[in-house]
């Protein structure tokens, strides 16, 4: 399998930028592509899935053990000519959910992308820091913001450090804007495809792709693939999908669908009613951005609300979370009414909450877990809760405390985003409970 990392020596640094200038090039060649993402990012892959047309999946290694890692690349990237996987801030960052720590697991070399801006020389400190910080796959660099006056310089660096310079993106009009949570959406950006079409004329002038492509060409790692249960008989899960709802991994529905579950998706905003099914997924998203419209919407309101408090299971994580609240403060500090599930209301903090890598441990038996039993997760969230619940305990990475979370037999709901993939008997669970929930209510 051909496969290279493009990580960057720090956020911001425009690997988005020159993943997707890539992968825009390698779709004019006619290069059949797999997209990936480090770390537990939603809206890159959304980017990854407007540039080449096709799902781009999270490889995420504090969520999965190298086996679920490998299992992953190898099942979303076999039968394409190449697998190219953005990293997450910078290259060494993230702890055990770093770029470097899925390089080295999954064995494929990495290409660092440096911004350049304000620099000449200084470059050269900056790449010999990153090639000799510890032991790494890193193959090469891709300058980004580089004068084109600047390229004998960088070229010149990489022969001296004995790396190689794999290109350079020059400094661009193409922005593409953020918000709060990072990017916003590939579906909010106007002119995307003109845009894209852009960067990848841009990669084939001043990126090297056919050497990009010659970075390895060898097979995934041996592993162990999951044992994945399938059921019978065949579950309908509800998975709530549109604007405001939008934060979904997608190798957690193709889970569900390999162990026999059927997904329907609705909006919140504009259908009337959920699905007819027997489980629901109220993924994350930006509730707060169409608060208006959601507590409008009292008919899809009244249902969610009474299909939950009558047993139907229920997966809210975040966004979702936050529309099973009484009520929503937006920003501009006006109350909406949202479904009423959980007693309180959500409002913003004015800074982000919370974030980063967690384990919680169950302090009872749940729809996902037994007492005891540890789930990871991951909370990034600007809007805080009136009643965050305590179900778990969540301890961070680096090592603060907090409780968190509403459960029951058919519910889980916290801001904290959960990866089936992490824990295959959560997601059996679930199965379970909703096949349960739809033989007794026919």
């Amino acid at each position: 399998m051909r496969r290279f990392i493009i990580a960057g020596t720090k956020s911001g640094c425009g690997k988005t930028t020159v993943t997707c200038a890539v992968l825009a090039a390698l779709k004019k060649g006619g290069l059949g592509t797999a997209a990936f993402k480090c770390g537990p990012d939603y809206i890159d892959p959304m980017f990854h899935r407007k540039v080449i047309g096709v799902s781009s999946c999270n490889l995420d290694s504090f969520f999965c053990d190298r086996d679920m890692l490998l299992f992953l690349l190898d099942r979303y990237g076999s039968g394409h000519d190449v697998s190219v996987i953005e990293g997450v801030m910078g290259f060494y960052d993230g702890s055990s959910g770093s770029a470097w720590s899925v390089s080295e697991q999954t064995e494929t070399p990495a290409v660092i992308v440096m911004d350049c801006r304000g620099m000449s020389d200084s470059m050269g400190a900056v790449m010999s820091g990153f090639l000799s910080y510890r032991k790494n796959r890193i193959a090469g660099f891709i300058f980004s913001r580089l004068p084109e006056k600047l390229i004998p310089l960088a070229e010149r660096l990489c022969g001296e450090l004995g790396t190689e310079y794999l290109g350079c993106m020059p400094k661009t009009d193409i922005i593409f804007e953020s918000r709060h949570l990072g990017l916003v959406t590939a579906d909010e950006v106007a002119d995307i495809q003109d845009k894209t079409e852009r960067l990848g004329e841009l990669a084939e002038k001043y990126i090297r792709i056919d050497r990009l492509l010659g970075l390895c060409d060898e097979p995934v790692p041996d592993h162990h693939a999951p044992s994945i249960p399938h059921f019978g008989r065949a579950p309908v899960i509800a998975v709530a999908r549109d604007s405001a709802f939008c934060f979904l991994y997608e190798e957690s529905i193709r889970l569900l669908e390999a162990m026999g579950c059927r997904i329907r998706y609705f909006s919140p905003l504009d259908d009337e009613r959920v699905p007819e099914a027997d489980g629901l997924i109220l993924c994350g998203g930006y509730p707060e951005l169409y608060a208006e419209r959601l507590s409008a919407n009292r008919s899809m309101r009244e249902d969610i609300r009474r299909l939950i408090v009558g047993g139907m299971p229920v997966i809210a994580e975040c966004g979702g979370f936050m529309y099973l609240h009484e009520h929503l403060t937006d920003k501009e500090g006006i109350k909406h009414e949202m479904a009423g599930v959980i007693r309180g209301e959500v409002y913003p903090a004015g800074k982000l909450t919370r974030f980063g890598y967690i384990t919680m441990t169950a302090r009872e038996d749940s729809l996902l877990c037994g007492r005891g039993d540890c789930i990871r997760a991951h909370e990034f969230h600007y809007w805080e809760s009136t009643s965050c619940g305590s179900s778990f305990s969540a301890v961070k990475t680096d090592g603060r405390t907090w409780e968190c979370c509403h459960v029951s037999g058919t519910m889980y709901a916290g801001f904290p985003h959960i990866y089936l993939c992490s824990d295959i008997t959560a997601a059996e669970r679930f199965v379970k409970k909703c096949i349960s929930y739809g033989e007794k209510n026919g």
